[in-house]
């Protein structure tokens, strides 16, 4: 069972990346929390990994670190919940965001995420409440910035297509992607993304 992984980062995008272990490529499906963390391609990259194995599958998910990749194991243990939608909740909110809503019953805020229905989120609310007492989340460390490579449009279309991906109507999408440019959100891919998603959240 794969629990770790460090190398290269040959590959990266808002919703997988692909990391070098001494020649062997592993694509690895990662939340947007970890993408915020990446670096450029070609830098060291150490994730934590969850291995998912069914008959016909068999998929990793990684995390910045071991309290994310904490988190994530409870959501999927939570009746309804799989690892596809765990990793769409820590896309669209932050992990501390998350426990927040759990720890003080706000049904409505993790409704906002695409994909988590009211049920759901109720049964999250009542199965994990008393178990988020433990939750400390490590400290972050910083974006990447942007470098010259970066071009304007592309960051925004990049941003737009994670978001519908991640299951937001284009047209919502664009529109808060155009607000937190307007508010003068730095343009790249990241960070039009955490923007707008707190925007989509309405907070």
């Amino acid at each position: 069972m794969i629990s770790a992984i460090s190398g290269k980062l040959l590959e990266k995008d808002a919703a997988s990346v692909v990391v070098d272990v001494h020649g062997v490529g592993y694509e690895v499906t990662i939340p947007l929390s970890t993408f915020y963390l990446l670096g450029e391609t070609g830098s060291d990259v150490s994730l934590r990994i969850y291995t998912y194995v069914r008959e016909d599958t068999l998929q990793l998910f990684g995390f910045s670190s071991k309290a994310e990749r904490g988190l994530f194991l409870k959501l999927i243990a939570v009746s309804g919940i799989g690892p596809k939608l765990a990793v769409s909740m820590l896309s669209g909110m932050s992990p501390e965001e998350i426990v927040s809503a759990i720890r003080s019953d706000d049904v409505a805020k993790l409704t906002s995420i695409p994909g988590v229905g009211k049920k759901t989120a109720e049964r999250m609310v009542v199965e994990l409440r008393d178990k988020m007492g433990d939750f400390a989340a490590e400290p972050a460390a910083k974006a990447a910035t942007a470098t010259g490579e970066d071009v304007e449009s592309d960051a925004f279309e990049d941003a737009l297509s994670a978001l519908v991906n991640l299951g937001y109507r284009p047209k919502a999408a664009e529109r808060e992607l155009r607000k937190a440019v307007r508010e003068g959100t730095e343009m790249t891919v990241q960070k039009l993304l955490k923007r707008s998603l707190q925007l989509l959240a309405g907070s």
